[in-house]
């Protein structure tokens, strides 16, 4: 049997999935008659993320003064690491009480179906400063601009604490069969594959040519067994890649580019942050609950616009306290195509080049390309990479 590394605060992952299913239909006819609210996005994906297990060892909603330790010290009031609040926000208090149980219904699927049932334990305010520091210690911005920001500020100020059983996952499952799959799943493909050493890496974004060396490095360096590519399903901010283009061109590059069985292809129910840091901390938690041994920092990870430095995710992990995670980091450089080496590289191991040696296209350069039905240069981009998003540029055109 594999020994794998043990989940987050805990000996045994704690997923809030009702795997029973005389027990989950039963809750679901229950639920019909509790009172319900329709939740934000981002309490529905926290919902997806407790019932997958990777927000192991949590088993439902932070209360207020959990949520205010974890923005203030990344630690709950029990004194486990936690980087980024995990709440039920709303905008206004439920008509039920403590004790209770709540029917959670969910904003992104037709006709809002009961998501999770939350036995209600506390229900409290934070006031206008609670919220607006919370998110400056999170974010590190309160500007409505930043797209996580703005987010969490629109969710309203009613904290409503407790556990939840989850009945299902949400879009997920139905949108991306092949794709999305739950802690305990993916511990249990690892463990049959008797991988022990093993790189996750996380994206947003279809995978260039950097990103592709940029796993085989990890693998290498790592004398890694396997990597598991974890890719986010979820929402995004307007202009990303939607999940499903993503997938396909991943998958085609795994399969004409990497050797059988050694990658997995998988994906989360989770809706992005853009918190830099205090996300890519939350990333290598729920990394380590899945069961991987290592994971890619790489440069301004989980960032948006400029609201971050380059390698500030990067830094955040040598602030936090020894043992906090037991997962180890592969922190990464940019990487591009070097010109002089005919490889891709990572820059900062390329001391005698110039920014001439590299091919470096900006995001924005790409999509105008893609947009004209243009393929990027092949050491950027793998050509039947580039033909699936030029098909996705060109539809949306």
């Amino acid at each position: 049997m594999t020994k794998m590394i043990t989940p987050h605060g805990s000996n045994t992952l704690t997923p809030c999935y009702l795997d029973d299913a005389a027990a989950r239909e039963q809750l679901q006819k229950q639920a019909e008659t509790l009172p319900s609210v329709v939740v934000s996005s981002a309490t529905a994906a926290n919902a997806v993320m407790l019932g997958a297990g990777y927000f192991t060892p949590l088993t439902g909603y932070m209360n207020k003064a959990d949520a205010l330790s974890v923005g203030k010290d990344m630690k709950l009031g029990s004194g486990t690491f936690w980087p980024t609040p995990v709440l039920n926000l709303l905008t206004e208090k439920p008509e039920i009480t403590v004790g209770e149980k709540l029917a959670l219904r969910d904003p992104n699927v037709d006709g809002q179906p009961v998501l999770a049932v939350q036995t209600v334990d506390s229900i409290e305010q934070l006031d206008d400063n609670e919220l607006n520091t919370l998110c400056e210690q999170v974010f590190g911005t309160t500007d409505p601009k930043h797209p996580g920001a703005e987010a969490f500020l629109s969710q309203g100020n009613i904290v409503v604490a407790g556990k939840i059983d989850v009945l299902n996952f949400s879009y997920f499952r139905a949108e991306f069969p092949d794709t999305f799959r739950t802690a305990v799943e993916i511990r249990d493909e690892i463990a049959k594959r008797g991988w022990q050493r093993i790189v996750a890496f996380q994206t947003r974004n279809p995978m260039h040519r950097a990103h592709e060396e940029l796993c085989r490095m990890a693998m290498e360096r790592l004398d890694a067994d396997g990597l598991v590519i974890h890719m986010l399903l979820g929402k995004l901010k307007a202009g990303d890649i939607p999940a499903d283009v993503r997938d396909a061109a991943i998958r085609k590059m795994i399969d004409v580019y990497f050797p059988a069985n050694s990658a997995m292809i998988t994906g989360y129910g989770f809706d992005m942050l853009y918190a830099g840091p205090r996300e890519a901390l939350l990333h290598a938690v729920f990394r380590q609950n899945m069961g991987a041994t290592h994971f890619i920092i790489g440069r301004d990870h989980a960032g948006v616009g400029d609201y971050y430095e380059p390698f500030e995710a990067q830094d955040i992990f040598e602030k936090i306290p020894a043992g906090a995670l037991a997962i180890e980091m592969f922190m990464a450089d940019h990487t591009a195509y070097s010109k002089k080496l005919d490889r891709v590289v990572m820059m900062r191991e390329a001391p005698d080049h110039s920014k001439e040696d590299f091919v470096l296209l900006s995001g924005t350069a790409v999509r105008e390309m893609l947009s004209r039905g243009e393929a990027p240069p092949p050491e950027f981009s793998r050509p039947e990479v580039a033909e699936i998003l030029m098909q996705h540029y060109q539809s949306e055109a």
